[in-house]
């Protein structure tokens, strides 16, 4: 799978998601890391340019609230609703059906392991092997646990 992982926002500590590249990267999986403080848009567009076919978002910031929809409304708007979207970081408990409302498939928060991560990517890429969407566009409301 290739995979973008981006930092969106204003957050400034990235060695978690540099952590969980190498981890997917190790995996078998081709990851581009954008780097930290990226905007919706150059987030959007990195996934585009990069025909990836996921993208993980790292936040700690507190403005996933903000942030996250908006970047998933840009994948919708922009043709790329087959993109699978994952978090990781400081999601509180009380949020994470928000996101799973927008379109995120999986939320690893402090602690996860990377097998836990792995699992996921495997999964869904078994159901796309299936003609299953996995995308931040399908409404079939399927997440991973």
């Amino acid at each position: 799978m290739k995979i973008v992982m981006a930092k969106p926002g204003l957050d400034g500590h990235d060695r978690g998601a540099k952590v969980i590249a190498r981890s997917l990267r190790d995996g078998g999986h081709e990851v581009v890391y954008t780097g930290l403080r990226r905007t919706p848009e150059q987030i959007s567009r990195i996934v585009m340019d990069e025909d990836a076919n996921a993208l993980g978002l790292s936040t700690l910031s507190g403005a996933h609230d903000v942030l996250i929809p908006r970047i998933c409304k840009l994948l919708k708007d922009t043709g790329m609703g087959d993109v699978m979207v994952f978090l990781g970081g400081i999601i509180p408990e009380r949020d994470h059906e928000k996101m799973f409302s927008h379109g995120v498939r999986a939320i690893f928060g402090p602690g996860s392991r990377t097998e836990d991560i792995l699992s996921f990517l495997d999964d869904a890429e078994s159901r796309t092997d299936l003609g299953k969407s996995v995308g931040v566009g399908n409404e079939d409301g399927w997440r991973w646990n």
